[in-house]
């Protein structure tokens, strides 16, 4: 058996890189039948056959897995957020957010476009982000920050997220011109980005980190967790976390609320706030259906 790492999955072909080269490999029956899908990200032991084919037959432990898009071992998370056209939704990157903090992931918050967007629409970014995570200003086009951008992913295993078209593709082939992914125009109608990525694929990246390339991270039909547990995906909300009035605080309308004192004083910027009680909201209501 040969350790390796899935790179790429097409149509039930998943291509796997080892130390002796890639192979095209099918995965064995039994993942099917014990309801396992072999995911892009996956550490693997494979079999070469006599044929020249291979087979996967071992899939190691995940560090985290997605569905949607089927991924595994994200380490960092690059949060890209249009400075411009498409203007930001900030409740849409929260969840990314809320999504990369329930996966243990590191995250970088990339605010792109900024050789187009008016400056004062930069600094409310940082004014809402830049206290909570690492954040860099770039432009995929001029290739502005791209260097600090490449410095802060070092050699994690990561994946670009954000809504359509805030500049995924472009960002990615900036930091690494080699990869060559398509890109999409901007659609005058929706002013949001026609996707242009169709399956899940590792890229080994010049500058040593791996980047996912994928179809998926761009939308969320909901965030999957608990109520209760919701205020610890949020750090500036978490810190505050048993010092309230009531222990089983949820930061909405109960008295004594230290968040929402923290949110009048300044101490938690209200975007985020509203995104928490919009998302609390929305994951309560789901429970009880």
């Amino acid at each position: 058996m040969i350790d390796g790492l899935i790179v790429k999955g097409i149509a039930g072909f998943y291509y796997v890189k080892t130390e002796s080269g890639t192979y095209q490999c099918k995965a064995r029956g039994i993942f099917k039948k014990n309801g396992i899908t072999p995911m892009v990200g996956d550490n693997v032991k494979i079999q070469v056959l006599e044929d020249g084919g291979a087979v996967i037959g071992e899939i190691g432990d995940r560090k985290n897995a997605f569905v949607r898009p089927p991924v595994s071992n994200v380490e960092a998370f690059i949060i890209v957020v249009s400075a411009t056209k498409p203007e930001p939704n900030f409740l849409i990157i929260d969840r990314f957010l809320v999504m990369a903090e329930k996966n243990k992931t590191q995250v970088i918050v990339c605010v792109n476009k900024i050789d187009v967007a008016a400056p004062e629409k930069v600094q409310y970014i940082d004014e809402i982000y830049g206290g909570i995570y690492p954040t860099v200003h770039v432009s995929g086009e001029t290739g502005d920050g791209i260097c600090e951008l490449i410095k802060k992913l070092g050699s994690m295993k990561c994946a670009l997220a954000g809504p359509s078209g805030v500049g995924k593709s472009t960002l990615l082939n900036a930091m690494d011109p080699s990869i060559s992914v398509e890109t999409g125009e901007i659609s005058k109608k929706t002013d949001r980005g026609k996707h242009t990525t169709r399956h899940a694929e590792i890229f080994e990246a010049s500058f040593g980190a791996m980047i996912f390339d994928t179809p998926g991270f761009t939308s969320f039909e909901g965030v999957d967790t608990e109520p209760e547990t919701l205020q610890h995906f949020f750090p500036e909300i978490d810190k505050w976390y048993g010092k309230c009035k009531y222990n089983d605080c949820n930061h909405l309308s109960e008295p004594g609320c230290m968040v929402r004192e923290a949110v009048e004083a300044g101490k938690i910027h209200r975007s985020r706030y509203s995104s928490y009680v919009e998302l609390y909201r929305e994951v309560k209501e789901k429970r009880v259906y």
